[in-house]
């Protein structure tokens, strides 16, 4: 029971990171690759803020911001100029992003973890003689508040339903004066604001390094895979599930087979069912 309660926690942060690559391809058509990075930079910023003693308030704003000030530049400064390119070329485009994020960051933070106390007092959670650190339902928590508040801006606002209407049909958006690029350069933020989100929940438990944004970046595209690219929801199932397997793993084989295990599942649904194992409703839009 407790490996269920830790594998669902953990993976609602994964689902932060996928729900952010489903809604970059809904909207532009590009999967971005460095968005695990954006995970990696928000938590490192968080965790050194912390260090530097700034309250877990502050300094989580303070990441959230300057990591959506990153997906605003990369949008701005790398995908915007090439458009006109194949989604392809705009892929290998935000590898590259995750390749300077990283160096980067190596840069700045150095190649050690950085350390971030937990939210709160950190004392365990015990119930149904289980016992759990707190930080796992701080995951939880700010993950389901984040899913509400986006849900809402998504199908509640006009910006949020202009940004729908551009990832189903972007010529006739543009048609009613939606602006694709606008829509883009929203997402691109959002998702980064996401990402830093996941990151800062997660830093407590796992302590960030610069090297971990391609291990975190490919659980989330596993997440938003299995969701098909193109369900938000598919993309939080997904991050459930990868947290499942990781738990399971750990607890039952060993740590060192999590990561196998999440990448053999990524390699199966490629193989097996590349449209993603939730299926789409006929009435279920793109975003």
């Amino acid at each position: 029971m407790a490996e269920l309660f830790t594998g669902l926690a953990t993976g609602t942060t994964y689902a932060l990171v996928g729900l952010g690559i489903a809604l970059i391809f809904q909207v532009t058509g590009v999967i971005n690759f460095a968005q695990g990075d954006f995970v990696a930079v928000g938590g490192l910023l968080f965790a050194v803020l912390r260090e530097d003693g700034f309250d877990t308030p502050v300094a989580a704003v303070l990441s959230i911001v300057l990591s959506t000030a990153i997906g605003i530049l990369t949008y701005a400064l790398v995908i915007l100029p090439a458009r006109r390119a194949g989604h392809d070329r705009l892929m290998i485009l935000t590898i590259g992003v995750s390749i300077v994020l990283q160096g980067a960051a190596l840069l700045v933070f150095g190649a050690d973890s950085h350390f971030a106390p937990p939210f709160g007092p950190g004392r365990p959670l015990r119930f149904a003689g289980i016992t759990l650190p707190s930080q796992y339902a701080w995951c939880a928590g700010v993950t389901a508040v984040v899913m509400v508040l986006l849900w809402l801006f998504l199908t509640r606002t006009p910006t949020g339903t202009a940004m729908r209407a551009s990832a189903m049909d972007p010529d006739a958006a543009r048609l009613t004066g939606i602006s694709p690029e606008r829509m883009g350069l929203l997402v691109f933020a959002l998702a980064a604001g996401l990402a830093a989100i996941a990151g800062t929940v997660l830093a407590p438990l796992q302590p960030p390094d610069a090297t971990i944004g391609v291990a975190l970046g490919l659980k989330g595209f596993t997440a938003a895979v299995i969701g098909g690219l193109v369900s938000p929801i598919g993309a939080v199932a997904g991050g459930l599930v990868i947290g499942l397997v990781e738990t399971y793993a750990t607890g039952y084989l060993s740590s060192e087979y999590k990561d196998t295990l999440t990448f053999g599942l990524l390699l199966m649904v490629l193989l097996i069912r590349p449209g993603g194992l939730v299926r789409r409703g006929a009435g279920v839009d793109r975003v």
